[in-house]
């Protein structure tokens, strides 16, 4: 390819830190893809950005008596410390309150769109409340979604991803709580109705989940829906269009707009994109983004990976003091990268809602612990035992070593399957790594009496060097599900850590090459 690929991830909103949830959404599977087409030299742009101007950002400064630079400088340390704890290792992260140029960029495209008439002024009822005096949108007002019936802010809805911008049932004030009057409101808003053919030509051919099929073809047949991308507020970058002074761009829009200025607006555009988000989000990557490329003649090819809401009930998640564990530098400190990695892509919430259960983590760590670091142990005893902790002269070999290497050969083209973009699947590399580290357990358990041949042949010599060509495959094949842990046994080899996943990787560290193997755990903590 000339261009990267270009993976991209949800900004969020610096209203917060991330919890466990955000894991299990866009971030860790992303990393994942990323750091497998790295290795395989394939060349890939990561990003994504942070919702600095979100309207939660705003909300949660009024609630809290501070200033909304306060909230979403203090969150978004967070937020990158975060990733950072998890592995997660973006080329570009769009930081609103920080990139010099970006106020202007995103000025730049909004009167870009205004100058052909796909933003224009449109009078709409707004949701307003008479106690706070302020009008209400976005994260400021709260009710029932008139498509679904789910409870949430305005905006979007987070539960079927439609716009609901002056539809809510029942809205109320999130700061007071009074109910809200509507009111007419002169606006800016995207028009997606005249870019209706462009759209569905686009959707058509874009590799969209069936849920996110549903909702596009949805929108198209019930008239594609007005956008407001300018809102009366205190909180955002100004609308650059004459005629509406105190008009903030909405974070919806803005959000998508990130993308396009962290991808870099003067490079061309990619020939193939992955969208990595949950669906509550996927509103701003599956029509606001296409909706501003179209209307610039631009068409971008895109494939999409949904994930639903992964449920946390608080009380159930609580830590043995009693203590709230959803946050993600809490569970990264007590659990580490390598076992939360793997958890949360072991129970990616596709299709379906899933919870999170604290003793399923446990778990999680259990069966690092007593597969893949009790195997790796046994054989890094066993080299320090009988080759003074040097890699042995010897070929690998023992009992069941041909057929082992067949299925590990297979294995490698499942993983590498799993990997790939068209075929994604983390959850399925996982199961196979699993099955790999349990057959080799298998064969050094069986090769293990090799030891005790009276004519001392060092047959045994053997089934540690195969054990080490599996060691060593694995700090390439278990390198984008768990780099932490890949990259600890790839130390102990004395190899670099990661590699393309293929059965090539099947070679044992050069003889003589002295170990280095790690005081605790290789994987996990």
């Amino acid at each position: 390819m000339s261009t990267p690929l270009w993976i991209t991830a949800t900004p969020p909103a610096s209203d917060g830190e991330l919890h466990i949830g955000h894991l299990a959404g866009p971030y860790v599977a992303a990393d994942v893809l990323s750091r497998h087409l790295r290795a395989d030299g394939q060349p890939v742009l990561f990003t994504t950005g942070i919702a600095d101007h979100a309207d939660s950002v705003a909300v949660r400064a009024l609630r809290g008596g501070r200033k909304p630079e306060e909230v979403a400088d203090g969150y978004r340390a967070a937020i990158t410390a975060d990733w950072l704890r998890a592995g997660v290792e973006f080329d570009r992260v769009v930081q609103p309150r920080r990139d010099r140029g970006y106020h202007r960029r995103l000025q730049e495209l909004f009167l870009d769109l205004y100058a052909q008439d796909v933003i224009a002024a449109r009078t709409r009822l707004l949701p307003h409340c008479a106690s706070c005096d302020r009008w209400l949108y976005g994260a400021h007002v709260t009710g029932t979604c008139a498509h679904c019936g789910a409870r949430g802010d305005g905006g979007l809805c987070h539960a079927c991803a439609r716009p609901n911008d002056g539809e809510l049932i029942d809205p109320v004030c999130a700061l007071c709580g009074s109910p809200a009057r509507p009111r007419r409101c002169r606006r800016l808003f995207l028009l997606l109705e005249p870019l209706r053919e462009q759209l569905a030509d686009h959707w058509r051919s874009a590799g969209l989940p069936p849920r996110l099929a549903v909702l596009c073809e949805s929108l198209i047949e019930d008239g594609l829906p007005d956008i407001a991308v300018g809102h009366p507020g205190e909180w955002g970058v100004p609308v650059p269009v004459d005629g509406f002074p105190g008009h903030r761009v909405d974070a919806c829009f803005e959000a998508a707009a990130m993308h396009l200025i962290g991808y870099g607006g003067d490079e061309p555009l990619p020939e193939r994109t992955v969208h990595f988000c949950g669906f509550g989000h996927s509103f701003c990557h599956a029509v606001l983004l296409p909706a501003i490329l179209v209307a610039r003649g631009l068409k971008l090819p895109q494939r999409f990976h949904v994930t639903e809401a992964y449920g946390i009930d608080v009380e159930d998640a609580r830590d043995p003091q009693g203590k709230p564990a959803v946050w993600a530098l809490d569970l990264l400190t007590e659990f580490g990268s390598d076992t939360l990695r793997r958890h949360v892509l072991e129970a990616r919430p596709l299709g379906r809602t899933v919870d999170f259960r604290r003793e399923e983590l446990h778990r999680t760590r259990d069966l690092l612990d007593g597969t893949w670091n009790s195997w790796l142990s046994r054989l890094f005893t066993a080299v320090r035992e009988d080759c003074a902790g040097r890699v042995p002269e010897a070929e690998p070999g023992g009992e069941g070593w041909e057929a082992l290497r067949r299925r590990l050969h297979r294995a490698a083209e499942d993983v590498r399957e799993a990997y790939e973009p068209e075929a994604f699947d983390p959850r399925r590399a996982v199961a196979v790594l699993d099955e790999v580290v349990r057959c080799t357990t298998d064969f050094g358990y069986v090769n293990v009496f090799e030891r005790r041949r009276p004519s001392g042949s060092g047959r045994h010599l053997q089934p540690i060097m195969a054990q080490l060509a599996v060691a060593a495959a694995l700090a390439a094949w278990a390198w984008p599900v768990m780099p932490e842990g890949a990259g600890r046994l790839a130390g102990a080899l004395r190899l670099t850590p990661g590699g393309p996943v293929t059965p090539h990787a099947l070679v044992p560290p050069a003889p003589g090459t002295r170990l280095a193997p790690p005081t605790g755990p290789v994987f996990g903590f």
